[in-house]
């Protein structure tokens, strides 16, 4: 039982340690030429090679790269046999089978397997033999290489509790942000040094690639929630921003701020995932209407804070339709807003 629970935890140190595809390059490259080797192929060092090359970041990379590693070693075996067997074995033949080689790969979109059909091709040249056996043992050599790598190349680590972490911190940062708006609006705390705002772009920046990398490994059609909900985030992010612009003008304090800074308060303790936003944007429309209903400015002051304001309120709208556009149908959103206006 500890010699499990002992070689549980060397592993796992090893795997953080190193990385999965390292780990997944190190199993695909010895296997696969050990098929090899035990099947009577013969060169079974180009085995591992083209494992090794099969080894990719994620599910749909890696079938779509063993696709087109497959057709360009078929295309290799084909150019090699018009070039060589017709021109003869000479480096000259080799460098002119490369510029036409290349450039049809890109052609037909395959360009990913360049490399390893290289391989075929300067096996072809160096053992300069193109009879019916050599032919079948690289076609055996691309079978096991690429296949072996593929396979190895489907086990991928679940992203679910590095996206979940990375949910957390944009969150936790969205809340931070949502206070000091609201001191902002009540003129305090202004020594705030918005730090937030660079961390959540950085923190978009790793979330989107893994999010990515999460999408193209489930190679049938699944939920993209995650996707869905940093592109969400993003889009609310940018809206912060304009509020926080058009907080920074506001001249002075409104009787009206008060009211709109416990909102705002509110907005930030609700950021997570679970709150629809219906019950706040029925709120806003509420706050929207006694806005309304204040006196017409009588200071050009007044004017500009009045026009600041009604416009932080549509901003504000727009980044509670996000999250409802995310969590909710189209169809019951433009009910309930026939509702509203009702």
């Amino acid at each position: 039982m500890n010699l499990t629970y002992h070689l549980y935890r060397f592993t796992n140190k090893v795997r953080q340690k190193i990385g999965y595809r390292t780990l997944k390059t190190a199993i695909a490259t010895p296997l696969s030429m050990a098929i090899a080797q035990s099947l009577g192929v013969s060169n079974v060092a180009t085995a591992g090679i083209l494992a090794m090359l099969c080894i990719q970041p994620s599910r749909k990379r890696s079938l779509r790269t063993a696709a087109d590693r497959f057709l360009t070693c078929l295309l290799a075996i084909v150019f090699s046999a018009a070039f060589f067997e017709v021109f003869g074995y000479s480096a000259v033949v080799l460098s002119v089978l490369l510029m036409v080689f290349i450039p049809t790969t890109i052609f037909f979109k395959i360009e990913t397997g360049i490399f390893t059909s290289t391989v075929i091709t300067l096996n072809i040249y160096l053992f300069k033999n193109f009879n019916l056996d050599f032919i079948s043992n690289q076609l055996y050599l691309i079978i096991i290489g690429i296949g072996t790598g593929f396979i190895v190349n489907l086990y991928m680590p679940s992203l679910d509790k590095k996206l979940e972490n990375l949910k957390k911190s944009v969150e936790v940062r969205f809340l931070i942000i949502f206070r000091q708006l609201s001191k902002l609006i009540r003129k305090e705390d202004m020594n705030w040094q918005r730090s937030e705002i660079n961390e959540l772009e950085k923190l978009f920046e790793e979330a989107n690639e893994l999010a990515k990398r999460d999408r193209e490994n489930q190679i049938a059609g699944t939920n993209h929630s995650y996707s869905e909900y940093f592109r969400m985030r993003q889009q609310q992010f940018q809206l912060l921003r304009e509020m926080l612009i058009l907080i920074d003008e506001l001249p002075e304090k409104e009787k009206v701020n008060s009211k709109l800074a416990v909102f705002i308060d509110k907005l930030g303790e609700a950021v997570h995932t679970d709150d629809t936003a219906r019950a706040f944007l029925k709120e806003l429309h509420v706050l929207k209407d006694n806005f309304k209903q204040v006196e017409l400015p009588k200071t050009y002051q007044d004017f500009e804070a009045k026009s600041v304001l009604f416009q932080l309120l549509q901003v504000i709208e727009r980044y509670l339709n996000l999250k409802i556009n995310l969590m909710e149908p189209t169809e019951t959103i433009k009910i309930d807003k026939h509702e509203l206006k009702n």
